[in-house]
């Protein structure tokens, strides 16, 4: 049988604590493979991954946690520009490069239908703009609405922040799925990146 987990093994560089710490915990997608089949794969003993995860379930939702405080922590960079609008934009490219640049993350947090069961959300940073990426975008959009920097109908900061959302998301969607593909002359990434998130905040904001 191939290792599902390819060149896996190469990236270790000793063993942390914590198995989910293990990048090799990200070198290929977990979805669909058994804790014990992870285990394997990251050369821990599957009684290492019971103590710290009681199933396959707890493990994916720290790596989730983890992601997302990172996600989180790359808009940090730009908490302190005053200016919502530039804010925006600035999340917007952070966004995609974060995405770009850790796809097996990027694919695990936002390309499953695995939705945050509501007892978990206090655990997993909710509502906390310094471990919730969605959090910072929304308090950057309430910002601008209350400045009167947005459309005047368009006064739902969640509106605008899931529509903004869907449109970075799909920046990296089709760079994750189809970039490379000969079929298309593909441009760089930041150029899209850069013309798209122009149009968005042209279009929700003024």
């Amino acid at each position: 049988m191939s290792d599902v987990y390819g060149n896996i093994r190469t990236a270790r560089a000793g063993t942390p604590e914590n198995p989910h710490q293990d990048p090799r915990c990200r070198a290929h997608p977990v979805r669909g493979r058994r804790l014990r089949r992870i285990a394997d794969a990251i050369e821990y003993s599957p009684t290492a991954i019971y103590l710290h995860f009681a199933d396959k379930d707890t493990l994916i939702r720290e790596l989730c946690r983890t992601d997302s405080v990172a996600l989180a922590q790359a808009f940090q960079a730009i908490a302190g520009e005053p200016d919502p609008i530039e804010r925006l934009r600035g999340i917007g490219m952070a966004y995609v490069r974060f995405g770009a640049s850790h796809p097996n993350h990027y694919r695990l947090m936002f390309m499953s239908n695995r939705l945050t069961e509501a007892e978990h959300l206090g655990d997993m940073g909710h509502g906390n703009p310094e471990q919730d990426g969605y959090a910072f975008l929304l308090n950057t959009l309430r910002q601008a609405i209350g400045e009167q920097r947005s459309v005047p109908h368009l006064t739902d900061p969640h509106l605008l922040a899931q529509a903004f959302w869907a449109g970075v998301h799909g920046i990296v969607a089709i760079h994750l799925a189809k970039y490379g593909d000969p079929w298309i002359e593909w441009r760089p990434l930041e150029e899209t990146a850069t013309l798209i998130i122009d149009t968005l905040v042209k279009g929700l904001l003024r």
